[in-house]
């Protein structure tokens, strides 16, 4: 990684921080800001660089540090019953960056972004729905109702708009060039 890309990282793990801590208690799952954000990584950063900040972010909160929804660290965070949601976050990550480095370029940057926001939060909730259901003991339907179904539309609304402030981002930085 070359000095703009830590940077760029080290910028978007604060980021994801500070949208954690951005808290709303609904049941099990707290509403959070960490989707927007975690949606302005696919067009804002390149693949690599979104991955190893969203690496470094849960790094960050499992050793401890509270970056996590309500101040929350520690490795029981990840571990605990809506710890799913959180790894989901690298591993939809890497899914979400695949499916927009597998877009053709003719796609524009927004509907790439978006599909990959997208998928980054499908894979997220696949993973947080089972991790609830077998640490909180639920049936899927159970996990679903109360960790997915509410969050489907603020999340989709999170994305569109983290997606567009990616866009923002690229162009600005001139990091569009490198998505064409």
């Amino acid at each position: 990684m070359n000095v703009q890309q830590l940077a760029r990282a080290g910028v978007s793990v604060a980021l994801l921080a500070v949208a954690a801590w951005v808290t709303v208690p609904i049941g099990p799952v707290p509403f959070t800001l960490q989707t927007m954000a975690l949606a302005i990584l696919p067009a804002a950063l390149d693949r690599k660089t979104a991955c190893a900040a969203v690496a470094v972010y849960l790094l960050l909160g499992a050793i401890g540090l509270p970056v996590f929804s309500g101040f929350g660290g520690g490795i029981a965070s990840i571990a605990g019953p809506t710890g799913g949601f959180l790894w989901g976050f690298m591993l939809g990550t890497l899914a979400g960056t695949t499916v927009e480095s597998l877009l053709p370029a003719r796609v524009p940057l927004f509907a790439r972004s978006l599909a990959a926001s997208a998928t980054m939060l499908a894979v997220s909730y696949a993973c947080g729905a089972v991790q609830l259901m077998i640490i909180g003991s639920m049936d899927a339907a159970a996990a679903l109702a109360v960790a997915v179904l509410p969050f489907v539309i603020p999340d989709a609304v999170k994305l569109a708009v983290g997606t567009s402030i990616g866009c923002s981002v690229a162009r600005a930085t001139g990091h569009i060039a490198q998505h064409a």
